[in-house]
């Protein structure tokens, strides 16, 4: 191998920090852009902002899920996306602070934070112990602060691993991650309840906190896909970084759309076949009055094409091909947020698509993709002292 591992750091990418420039000004003027949407209809601002957020904790919190299982099972597959994952979840910080509009639009979102509205409704009356708005931000205080002290610790270790090549470190990761999983898996599950289910809080799925799991997962690996195939056209990643690296991730990005199609696919077949009316609205004002379409482009672009194409060799192993594919789900990852949220805010009627429903996710998105850029640039690209960093190398010789 002619490449030195000690060279494998941020300044081999120089690009990175002109990218980070140019992802900066765009997200700034798309704030601008957005603090107009707002000033006009501050209603209309938060319910378009709810899904393009999530869509940014998606990439962010799977990637930190990511990185506990890598931490747990190991495999040679996530030490070259180690660094990519590390990176996105260092962004919680951003997210956290981000979370401010929604907490101050709560009226906009929920009808159990609407006094007025609970008085008249007795199902919400029922649930109002739980669905308060001093519960609801103490429980989004407590998701926040058990995601980035995982966050923080998980990263802290690995830059001390870095600078010592400490043996020990890697046990004391592994040993969070494996509480952390578990913490990931309640915690995200009862964000979900609050953040997105309780939209409709006349409805409810024991199901729905897996199935935004899942989605987070696939999330975390498509973003890490994409970023991958960006980073291998250039040197020394294009002789580290072989077919047999995508291979494996194409793999795991195939299984994890599997799974979103599994429980998405249960929940509506466990619903259909219960037949209650309370549960099948939910569905009815998804799959009729023009929001079918959507249904059947997530049918199709989320799992049916990404599914088949994904079954070719060839195209796993092939980093332009895979990374277009990511890509695509990425961009459905939003699209499929979108299909849960709007919905409730047309009661049943047809969508009235506005252009903050547009803008704010892509500028969302250009702010996030920026401080992304800054904390990848920050560190080396790859996990020298990883324990199995030789064994992911081995791709190198055997692919």
């Amino acid at each position: 191998m002619m490449v030195k591992v000690q060279e494998i750091g941020a300044e081999i990418v120089p690009e990175l920090k002109s990218l980070q420039s140019k992802l900066t000004i765009a997200g700034a003027a798309g704030v601008v852009v957005c603090a107009i949407g707002l000033a006009l209809n501050p209603a209309q601002f938060v319910r378009s902002f709810l899904p393009a957020y999530l869509w940014m904790l998606a990439i962010t919190l799977g990637s930190l899920a990511l990185a506990m299982v890598h931490q747990v099972s190991g495999g040679a597959w996530g030490v070259v996306i180690r660094r990519i994952l590390g990176a996105a979840s260092r962004t919680l910080p951003l997210l956290t602070f981000l979370f401010l509009p929604i907490a101050l639009g709560l009226r906009s979102l929920y009808p159990w934070a609407d006094a007025a509205h609970v008085a008249d409704d007795p199902i919400l009356q029922w649930k109002q112990p739980y669905l308060n708005v001093p519960f609801f931000l103490a429980r989004a205080a407590v998701y926040f602060i058990v995601w980035n002290a995982m966050a923080f610790f998980l990263n802290k270790w690995s830059v001390e691993q870095d600078a010592t090549g400490d043996p020990m470190i890697p046990r004391k990761m592994q040993l969070l991650s494996a509480g952390g999983l578990l913490a990931y898996g309640l915690t995200i599950t009862f964000a979900a309840f609050d953040w997105l289910m309780s939209l409709e809080p006349h409805w409810f799925s024991t199901i729905y906190g897996v199935l935004i799991m899942g989605g987070q997962a696939l999330s975390a690996m498509a973003f890490s896909i994409v970023v991958l195939a960006w980073l291998v056209r250039r040197a020394p990643f294009d002789e580290l970084i072989t077919a047999t690296h995508f291979h494996d991730l194409g793999n795991l990005m195939m299984g994890f759309t599997m799974l979103w199609a599994y429980f998405a696919f249960s929940q509506y077949l466990i619903i259909w076949a219960a037949n209650i009316p309370e549960e099948t609205e939910w569905y009815l004002h998804r799959t009729g009055h023009g929001w079918q379409y959507m249904a059947i482009m997530l049918l199709l672009f989320h799992f049916a094409v990404p599914f088949l194409v994904l079954l070719h060799r060839a195209i796993k192993r092939n980093p332009a091909m895979v990374s277009k594919v990511a890509a695509v789900i990425v961009v459905m990852r939003f699209v499929d947020l979108y299909w849960l949220s709007a919905p409730a805010f047309a009661h049943g009627g047809e969508p009235h698509f506005h252009w903050l429903d547009v803008a704010l996710p892509i500028s969302l998105a250009l702010v996030w993709l920026g401080y992304f850029v800054y904390q990848l640039r920050g560190r080396a690209l790859l996990p020298l002292y990883d324990p199995e960093f030789r064994e992911a190398l081995k791709h190198v010789r055997t692919a």
